[in-house]
């Protein structure tokens, strides 16, 4: 029977019936030449094998570190000849542009720069905070400030941000709804003097720090690990203008502000994972989003399920556009100097 035709692969995919073979050869020496033939005739081609001198039926493996460094220099002599080339497309093409006014594409190399590591992140901020004159806008989801670590970063976070108020500029900031209860945040609004203002809502986007409309920062990774800092005049007016409307929507967070009235039975935070729930997002999603654990969303849910009277996830979806929450979802925090008049619903304010 004609056996099943090697798949095609490249060496940094070395197929298992390559690699078992590869370490046979390597522990016992050598191999028989019509084994490897049969079974991984790709270590052949990448010169993993080669044949025995005084033996051609047999093939010995060559040295893992002769191979490795053999094909590190082939790819790097592969890098060398793509980037001759860019050199010469932009040498070719960079006087034919200049005849149409134009240039390479892409952004300005000084508008845009990635900072790596929570150092040169940390260091970046702080330097921008320091040459600050006017505003710092900052969106803070989900704040944690838990073991040595959060807490040195909030008290580095603290310092700055009081020099910055003592200079005469203001800092205003956006979290969750969630957050506006929390020990450390509280304690941050109780110790900071100056121009300090905080408002919070159901959803925020991800974390956003803008200095005097000339620097940005924002994450580039999911770890928070790496950062943008941005200093492209289209983004951070994109940045600013964002900010502006959300802060309008958001709710003061003020200790004496009044808790949001429930409406038919259906709670503010319910209303916020109806919302969520009516466009399809899973339990863990909402959770992230409103910035809760996963097991207090469900809670939540299961509360809403049987307020509405739901047997199942799909009529939960039905009965929540039945019920009209969503429409009363839909403004629920007036913008400041939008305060209702007597005899109207107070002002919101959340809860958790």
């Amino acid at each position: 029977m004609k056996a099943p035709p090697h798949p095609h692969h490249g060496v940094e995919n070395l197929c298992a019936a390559g690699t078992d073979l590869y370490e046979q050869a390597l522990r016992a020496g050598r191999v028989k030449a019509r084994d490897a033939e049969a079974a991984a005739p790709c270590l052949l081609s990448f010169g993993l094998l080669h044949p025995v001198v005084d033996d051609p039926d047999l093939l010995e493996p060559v040295s893992p570190a002769l191979a490795l460094h053999r094909l590190l220099r082939a790819s790097g002599s592969r890098i060398a000849d793509e980037r001759r080339r860019e050199e010469r497309l932009a040498t070719l093409f960079e006087p034919l542009m200049r005849i149409t006014g134009t240039r390479t594409a892409g952004p300005d190399p000084a508008s845009l720069r990635l900072l790596s590591g929570t150092e040169q992140i940390n260091g970046a901020i702080t330097e921008a905070t320091d040459e600050a004159t006017d505003e710092l806008l900052c969106i803070q989801p989900n704040v944690h400030y838990s073991g040595p670590r959060g807490e040195t970063a909030q008290t580095v976070a603290m310092a700055r941000d009081q020099a910055l108020l003592d200079r005469g500029c203001r800092i205003r900031t956006l979290y969750q709804h969630t957050q506006r209860h929390q020990p450390l945040v509280l304690a941050r609004y109780e110790q900071l003097r100056g121009d300090v203002e905080a408002r919070t809502l159901d959803e925020v986007t991800d974390r956003l720090i803008v200095i005097d409309g000339t620097v940005a920062f924002i994450p580039a990774g999911e770890d928070g690990r790496l950062a943008l800092e941005v200093r492209h005049p289209a983004l951070l007016t994109y940045f600013t203008i964002t900010f502006d409307r959300l802060w309008r929507l958001a709710t003061p967070m003020y200790p004496q502000a009044v808790h949001r009235q429930s409406f038919n039975g259906v709670t503010p935070r319910q209303q916020a994972i109806a919302a969520l729930l009516v466009e399809g997002h899973t339990d863990a999603v909402i959770a992230d989003r409103l910035g809760m654990n996963v097991r207090t969303a469900r809670v939540h849910i299961a509360k809403l399920a049987t307020t509405l009277g739901s047997e199942s996830r799909a009529q939960l979806g039905y009965l929540i556009g039945r019920s009209g929450i969503l429409d009363r979802e839909q403004g629920r925090n007036p913008a400041p100097g939008q305060e209702t008049e007597p005899g109207q619903d107070p002002p919101p304010a959340p809860e958790d």
